[in-house]
């Protein structure tokens, strides 16, 4: 052999050699590197079953959505389910070599390694060369730290990942959890939010827009900018036609299309703020702050949307009327210098009156002369406001004091003000009226008497001036609205609608050193010996007192707390007027229980939740129903479902009840809606110095309460009652939820004695009977001719060893009892003291 050929079979044996050993460190160093930085790497585990924090929705019992709850807008949708082109407009754009790699492409890697030395050179943040595995990895389970470790560890978790899952489930995970701008996460937000579409409906071009947006989405921002976002979605059409995802002729089809952005609409929804804020408390107190923001639930409520807007009107309506005779008139919500606005409807059109308007909206003044003044819409029309339809406007001093009804438009108003009007009738009817944001607040629930379903709730004028629900929050004093409780437990010990209560002046012993307490009734007038009957229907505070004192205050809260109304109710005689507390919602349902028969129900406003895969995880109703299961209905009998509700009230008393509560709208204090024409019951309520106002009633089907008064407590009025507050509002919600619904008399259960009695004596009719009324009674109780006991025709003791106290006697005076009476502490009464706390009356 050669010396030559030797010496380069020995050359070469050597290089082979190094060439192996140097191998063999770099296989060492890799080893070790992927050890180092791969030892403590997240496990793959949580990609398996992967669950993106994705919207809660809201529905109304419709199905109408009320609202989303997220931290961030997702929309998750499997791949299978994405269009091909879809998920390559992002392949073609991000990671070309997806299909083909291992996780990380080495070419890739090199190519951005040279070029980012050219950008540090030149002061410029380097550029990544992740594959869209190394991008789920990065987005899943590593930081977004710019660093050669975080780099490694992005590798050996992409190249871990390609071993466990498949190419269609990385892809899914990556077009799922990316982020593209516009407040969108994942690709099937981003098609709703850039185009208003699923992801079905995307053309080529739109896709290729999405697509060419992880880069950057803010630079690639087609509001801000057009041209790069043009540009961008060009590169990436090239690179999908280059890579043969589409033809030619889609490639230039889709090149020629305008980037029309169309931001998502608003689908036809429900509006109930106060109702839906108590539904996210509620599953928030649930789940907690992840489990509802990120959870993706689907929330089927009760509420019903015609019914809730009844509700918001009618409360709306009624708080402002009150308002205009309590406060008057406090000025414009602002001024426009007209002679340096041009455009005025612009103006008027951009400015925020501070709370919703819903069926208002707001107006300029351009004139006052003459009776009218001419108001410039946001529409840029113009219309008249006349003097008629502002004359309840009386200014209010900083004191507040109402001073004198104005004469004039002048009075009232100025060129430029800004107002709030609302247009009111048709036709010839129609105008516009000056309306402004009462002071007085409220809160008006409804539900259903047999469920428990909350159908509307509004808890307050303005959901975006305060989110403090006053249908569910604000606990209140009842007043007389807590009487029907008394009358139940005196039923309950075996009094009828005919027992006879004396209506005369009182003094309760109240201890050593303590005033007498001595109630009084709203007129201070006596009936002397009356019904049972007439003094709920007329509210007479004398004889609720006595009842209660009959029976025992312990028998009245035992009522209360099954009735879910003993929340701070004490034993003294004055709770008997209503010093507990309670608030709208708790009021609707205890009266519920009265009119559905003495069943227990619990208001509630969540039917149904599923979570993000569609499983019920939660539903109102545990009943079992097999018939309810039939594929068909054959026009039969509708099934026969268990009724599992507890009991309790006897059905029996629970309709001597109703019948006492349907006689205080038809004779007594709630005699005004008797223009309502049908069926119905209810009871007024108002507080001490008439600081709040109540009413709460129902018909077969429907309860309502409503309250009124200041969130700040202070006197609606020197004479304003819950007939006169409360009562309105009650009424023209009624009116309007009833309007479809024929009038159907209450239901009556078995085993009650019907019988005609005196309705001035209680007893049975005699030649001098000039007032007859039906009566229900219990077996064995009715009444005959002989006399019956006055209850209250006794001397007093406070149990407490305390003298007795005479109550001294009364005749009637044939006054009507008006709308009630106020059970304030009588001659300095004890309205400080804790024996006898400041209560209201009480009518």
């Amino acid at each position: 052999m050669a010396p030559v050929v030797r010496f380069l079979i020995l050359w070469l044996s050597r290089l082979a050699l190094g060439c192996f050993g140097l191998a063999l460190v770099g296989a060492g160093i890799l080893a070790y590197v992927i050890y180092y930085y791969g030892k403590d790497l997240p496990d793959l585990q949580s990609l398996a079953s992967y669950e993106p924090p994705t919207v809660t929705r809201v529905h109304a019992g419709d199905g109408r959505l009320l609202a989303e709850y997220a931290r961030e807008r997702r929309i998750y949708v499997p791949a299978d389910a994405m269009p091909a082109y879809v998920k390559e407009a992002f392949v073609a754009a991000e990671d070309q070599n997806f299909y083909s790699n291992y996780g990380i492409d080495l070419t890739g890697m090199v190519r951005a390694s040279i070029t980012n030395v050219e950008r540090l050179m030149s002061g410029r943040r380097p550029q990544g060369a992740s594959t869209i595995t190394q991008q789920v990895a990065k987005n899943f389970l590593l930081s977004n730290e710019l660093s050669i470790s975080r780099k490694i560890k992005e590798a050996i978790l992409a190249l871990r990942m390609e071993r466990v899952y498949s190419k269609d489930h990385i892809l899914e995970l990556y077009l799922n959890e990316i982020y593209l701008g516009n407040r969108s996460y994942g690709v099937a937000a981003a098609a709703l939010n850039y185009f208003d579409k699923s992801l079905d409906e995307l053309t080529v071009a739109e896709a290729a827009f999405l697509g060419g947006l992880p880069q950057a989405p803010s630079r690639y921002d087609p509001t801000r900018n057009p041209d790069a976002a043009l540009n961008r979605r060009t590169y990436v059409i090239g690179r999908m036609l280059e890579d043969g995802y589409i033809t030619k002729a889609q490639a230039e089809e889709a090149a020629k299309e305008p980037l029309n952005l169309r931001p998502r609409r608003s689908r036809e929804g429900a509006r109930a703020d106060f109702f839906t804020e108590e539904v996210r408390r509620q599953l928030v107190g649930i789940y907690g702050e992840a489990g509802f923001y990120e959870g993706g639930l689907s929330v089927r409520t009760t509420v019903q949307p015609k019914v809730q807007r009844m509700a918001d009107h009618a409360l709306r309506d009624g708080l402002f009327t009150l308002d205009t005779r309590a406060n008057g008139w406090r000025g414009p919500v602002g001024h426009l210098d007209l002679g340096s606005t041009p455009d005025w409807a612009a103006a008027v059109d951009s400015f925020d009156a501070g709370f919703e308007l819903m069926d208002w909206q707001a107006a300029v003044v351009l004139d006052t002369k003459g009776d009218a003044a001419t108001i410039g819409l946001e529409d840029g029309s113009k219309s008249s406001l006349s003097f008629a339809d502002m004359r309840w406007a009386r200014p209010r001093d900083d004191n507040g004091h109402l001073g004198a009804s104005p004469r004039s438009v002048r009075d009232v108003l100025k060129v430029g003000d800004l107002i709030v009007v609302e247009h009111e009738g048709e036709g010839a009817n129609a105008h516009w009226s000056l309306r402004q944001r009462p002071l007085i607040e409220g809160a008006l629930v409804a539900l259903d008497p047999n469920t428990g379903q909350v159908l509307a709730l509004t808890g307050g004028f303005s959901f975006r001036q305060s989110w403090f629900n006053r249908a569910t929050q604000a606990w209140r004093q009842p007043g007389s609205s807590f009487k029907p409780f008394v009358y139940l437990a005196g039923l309950e010990s075996g009094m009828t609608p005919s027992t006879i209560i004396l209506d005369a002046p009182v003094s309760v012993y109240q201890g050593p050193g303590l005033p007498l307490w001595q109630p009084e009734n709203f007129e201070r007038s006596f009936y002397g010996p009356a019904t049972l009957r007439l003094g709920l229907e007329k509210s007479r505070n004398l004889m609720t007192v006595r009842l209660a004192q009959q029976i025992g205050m312990e028998k009245v809260r035992d009522v209360a707390h099954r009735f879910g109304v003993d929340h701070k109710l004490g034993l003294n005689l004055a709770a008997a007027l209503g010093s507990n507390e309670v608030t709208p919602l708790s009021m609707a349902a205890a009266y519920g229980m009265i009119v559905n028969g003495g069943h227990k129900i619990e208001p509630y406003l969540i039917e149904r939740i599923q979570d993000r895969h569609g499983r019920t995880i939660m539903k109102r109703d545990h009943r079992t129903c097999e018939q309810c299961l039939a594929a068909s209905w054959d026009n039969g009998l509708p099934p026969d479902v268990p009724d599992d509700r507890p009991q309790v009230e006897d059905p029996r008393i629970a309709y001597q009840m109703v019948s006492l509560l349907q006689g205080v709208i038809e004779r007594g204090t709630g005699r005004a809606a008797n223009a309502l024409g049908r069926p119905l019951g209810g009871k007024t309520g108002t507080t001490n110095d008439s600081k709040d106002g109540w009413f709460v009633g129902f018909s077969p089907d429907l309860v309502a309460a409503v309250y009124v008064g200041y969130d700040q407590p202070r006197s609606l009025g020197s004479r304003a009652q819950g007939a006169t507050v409360a009562l309105p509002i009650w009424m023209d919600f009624m009116g309007n939820a009833l309007k479809d619904v024929p009038p159907a008399p209450f239901r009556t259960p078995p085993g009650l004695q019907f019988v005609n009695v005196d309705a001035t004596t209680g007893r049975l009719p005699g030649d001098n009977t000039q007032n007859i009324i039906r009566e229900a009674f219990l077996p064995g109780t009715d009444p005959g001719h002989h006399s019956q006991p006055i209850v209250g025709n006794f001397t007093t003791t406070t149990g407490d060893g305390g003298p007795d106290v005479n109550q001294g006697s009364g005749d009637a005076d044939g006054t009507d009892g008006g709308d009630g009476g106020v059970g304030s502490g009588g001659n300095g009464g004890a309205a400080s003291d804790p024996h006898a706390p400041s209560i209201g009356g009480l009518y």
